[in-house]
């Protein structure tokens, strides 16, 4: 099973690499990328508040039905918006005061018009009923869609993943990341003899006809589309309390019930320290109200807000592998700590553009370096970080394209979480470091920020210049080079990088045994040095994810 995962992963690297050199000078994006990725008017014209999502699944047929109520606030004058639906849904009608409005298909983008002008300010609703064959995920979470599955003794076994690809393959909304929802009701109707997990609290059950159990589950705290999932199957469910920052949370564990011995002491093992060790980093837990469910899921994972996917087969480290050669990948389950760090970056800091998605990533992927530390020390975590380098591809820039719905290089992770390691190196106070990460989720709590708001944040609360760093690891591929030549105790340096006058500080041996702090910029310096110091035995320190080279 591995040797085919790492097959498909070779493979799949290889088609985005072709694929990328093929587009070279060209624009690779279409009509229906805009429509979804851009924030035209016919989207900013109207603010969620609200929305009751409605869902009947038929699990022999694959098929589902249901309606949407959208209640929004005018925030200008208007006649026409746009929410969004995948083209092989079909939308059977629009609802308004109890009148069908018309409405016009683009692709994916649905667009409504109102009988007189909504006026800025009003609060409104509508409510589109639909049904269809929702798209079924080929390589689920990656390939977004419905999974519908099956539990070892042959139960259905159904859920959804769908970042990146849309939330609008399942359910009509506004599908862009800017405008979070700020609470909903998720009503799905499944086969009685099944369990159904959404977001939220479930407030209650409903028997309906024929057959069918419909699972209400509310949710008090804003919520990004693609978080919002479905599970579907024979669970086993358990509860438990975490004594938080903010007083007790509350903690629902479900499994498959031919998985819940497994389960149990598994998830045990890791959670609770998982929790404490994410509070003292980055704060409170952000979704109190809505408690936090671990659930089992016919995929490898994800982080769906307050009902966090795991699919990691109960093993430690990823599918049982360690991702950073380090050993101490193997000390957790990868799953478990990552998908629930995202519910402080992802889930509580949004980003507005799909485009900035390495705040959600690069953060979380540290994330799993924080609890090593927190459990094993802060060697240990060092360890992890330097060793999750060589998965690092250097291939395109970590930030994606605008407006379009384009993710950046999957870099974002490993290289992204060393871009987070090297600012603590220069922040050099670990206290300030904690603290800027809990003010991020204060600051930015429950919003969507840009890629600027949270770099304009860290370098003020750090007071450091960081704008050519975040460039240059952000923006452009390659990661700098230190050149340096070695002559009599005397060290030439320099920088070579992308970014015009780049100038990070970085650790290096001016004495045998120790780091100092230099601070090259793109011009030759010197400086002397230990006599025991030779261009062999020179080195930077490896918290610095950087390249060094002797100089011609």
């Amino acid at each position: 099973m591995m040797k085919l995962l790492y097959s498909l992963m070779a493979l799949m690297l290889s088609l985005t690499t072709s694929n990328a050199q093929l587009m070279q000078g060209k624009d690779p994006f279409s009509r229906a990328d805009s429509l979804r990725g851009t924030l035209s008017p016919l989207r900013t014209c109207y603010d969620i508040n609200y929305y009751h999502l409605d869902v009947k699944v038929d699990i022999p047929n694959k098929f589902i039905s249901g309606s949407n109520e959208f209640k929004f606030t005018a925030t200008q004058n208007f006649r026409k918006l746009q929410f969004d639906l995948f083209a092989n849904l079909k939308v059977d009608k629009v609802l308004y005061h109890g009148t069908e409005l018309s409405f016009k298909r683009e692709f994916n983008a649905v667009y409504v018009t109102f009988p007189s002008e909504v006026k800025k300010g009003a609060k409104e609703s509508f409510t589109v009923h639909y049904s269809g064959n929702p798209v079924i995920a080929k390589n689920p979470p990656w390939d977004g869609g419905f999974i519908f599955s099956a539990d070892k003794s042959g139960n259905p076994w159904v859920s959804v993943a769908c970042q990146g690809f849309g939330a609008s393959c399942w359910w009509p909304t506004k599908d862009h990341q800017s405008d979070e929802v700020d609470s909903m009701l998720i009503s799905i109707s499944v086969p009685k003899d099944l369990q159904e997990i959404s977001n939220g609290r479930l407030r209650s059950t409903v028997e309906k006809p024929p057959g069918y159990k419909q699972y209400n589950w509310f949710v008090a705290n804003p919520i990004n589309n693609y978080n919002v999932t479905t599970y579907i199957g024979k669970y086993s469910n358990w509860t438990d309390q975490y004594a938080g920052e903010k007083g007790k949370l509350s903690l629902d564990f479900w499994s498959l019930k031919e998985d819940s011995t497994l389960a149990r002491p598994h998830w045990d093992a890791d959670v609770k320290p998982m929790l404490k060790s994410f509070e003292y980093w980055f704060g409170p837990y952000p979704f109190y109200e809505d408690g936090y469910k671990l659930v089992q899921a016919p995929h490898l994972g994800m982080e769906h807000q307050s009902a966090v996917a795991y699919g990691n087969k109960f093993q430690r480290g990823y599918l049982g592998n360690d991702l950073s050669g380090s050993g101490w990948g193997l000390k957790f389950d990868f799953i478990t700590i990552h998908e629930s760090g995202h519910e402080w970056f992802g889930n509580n800091i949004t980003t507005k553009d799909i485009a900035d998605m390495w705040v959600h990533e690069a953060f979380t992927n540290y994330s799993e370096a924080l609890f090593t530390e927190s459990t094993s020390g802060k060697n240990a975590a060092s360890a992890y970080v330097v060793g999750i380098r060589k998965n690092i591809r250097n291939d395109i820039p970590i930030i994606g394209r605008y407006g379009v719905n384009q993710e950046g290089s999957g870099d974002m992770y490993y290289k992204g979480a060393n871009l987070v390691h090297i600012i603590r190196q220069l922040i050099d106070n670990d206290e300030k470091f904690r603290a800027i990460l809990r003010g991020l989720n204060t600051t930015f709590y429950h919003t969507t920020v840009t890629t600027k708001q949270v770099e304009d944040y860290i370098a003020t609360q750090s007071g450091l210049k960081l704008n050519n760093i975040f460039d240059q690891y952000l923006r452009h591929t390659q990661i700098p080079v230190l050149e340096y030549q070695i002559t009599n105790g005397l060290l030439k340096y320099r920088w070579v990088a992308d970014v015009k006058d780049f100038d990070m500080p970085v650790k290096v041996t001016l004495k045998p045994a120790s780091f100092s702090l230099i601070t090259p910029s793109t011009n030759w310096k010197s400086i002397a040095i230990d006599k025991a110091i030779s261009n062999e035995s020179f080195k930077a320190d490896p918290n610095f994810y950087i390249k060094t080279k002797l100089a011609n």
